[in-house]
């Protein structure tokens, strides 16, 4: 028995207190910062489009969206008139990092077209996708290039949600470093620009994919006791059986243990009343 003085349970019980008020400050902090820029990416969507829109038609360097690689294209937000120019350039499936008020072009009018349409919904200027988004991103576009498709990978501006997935796929299937992978895409779409958030994600990618797809050695010494096998002892009707030792993933349980050296050790021919208690059971 163990006998905990109360002052001390009152000093555990306040410092979670103080912990809980710490994370639950911490998410509200974060979730207030998130609605703050939700807001300011909504006012200022339509006038920036239209900045972008503007440039484009003035300026020859200033492109919609440029290509990557022979299987991949990063760019602005498309508009509906785009859909069929980008069937024309090979795209087989399209990447919309945009949130709904973003999203320009229907679902329904990219399938009409036979393109794929994988949308992730990203706030803007200071966010990135989550591990589990980027991953489904870069296979996206990796299944399209093994079949010769292109992929079209946008947000807004095609500066830093975009780019975030497009550096990933060069760094898993390209085995490029993040910072080679960067270099290499302002090389051919200049004005990419990241978020710390987005660029630390990237880092951080390659080792979340690495220990996502890391599976445990299996056990050689855990024993597989079947309920078949435990109602084999206690029924007359069943035959003679032997108990076998069966290898064994997860990892037995001390008590499980106990139970199959129990088992191991005995060898029932037809009907044997066990009256053993677990405690007599000789050590593994």
């Amino acid at each position: 028995m163990k006998i905990e003085d109360l002052d001390d349970l009152t000093d555990v019980k306040s410092d979670q207190r103080i912990v809980d008020y710490s994370v639950s400050r911490y998410v509200v902090t974060v979730d207030a910062k998130r609605a703050l820029v939700g807001a300011g990416a909504r006012i200022l969507f339509y006038p920036t489009l239209l900045y972008n829109v503007c440039r484009n038609k003035m300026q020859a360097e200033f492109r919609w969206w440029d290509e990557i690689d022979q299987f991949l294209l990063l760019g602005a937000v498309p508009f509906p008139k785009d859909v069929p120019r980008l069937k024309q350039l090979g795209v087989g499936g399209v990447i919309t990092l945009n949130e709904p008020f973003e999203t320009l072009v229907p679902t329904s009018l990219y399938r009409a077209h036979d393109i794929d349409h994988l949308v992730i919904p990203t706030r803007d200027y200071l966010f990135a996708p989550s591990f589990i988004d980027i991953d489904r991103a870069v296979n996206f576009i990796h299944r399209n290039a093994s079949s010769c498709k292109t992929t079209y990978v946008h947000c807004k501006a095609g500066r830093g949600r975009s780019t975030t997935i497009v550096l990933c796929y060069l760094v898993e299937y390209k085995h490029m470093t993040p910072a080679s992978a960067l270099e290499y895409v302002r090389s051919r779409r200049p004005r990419v620009l990241l978020a710390p958030s987005q660029w630390k994600v990237i880092h951080e990618y390659k080792h979340w994919r690495l220990a996502s797809t890391a599976t445990p050695s299996p056990s050689v010494d855990a024993v597989l006791i079947t309920k078949a096998d435990l109602e084999g002892y206690n029924s007359p009707s069943r035959g003679g059986k032997e108990l076998a030792l069966a290898p064994q993933v997860a990892k037995a349980s001390p008590m499980m243990a106990k139970l199959s050296c129990l088992f191991a050790s005995l060898k029932v021919s037809g009907y044997t009343p066990i009256n053993v208690k677990l405690t007599e059971a000789p050590a593994c």
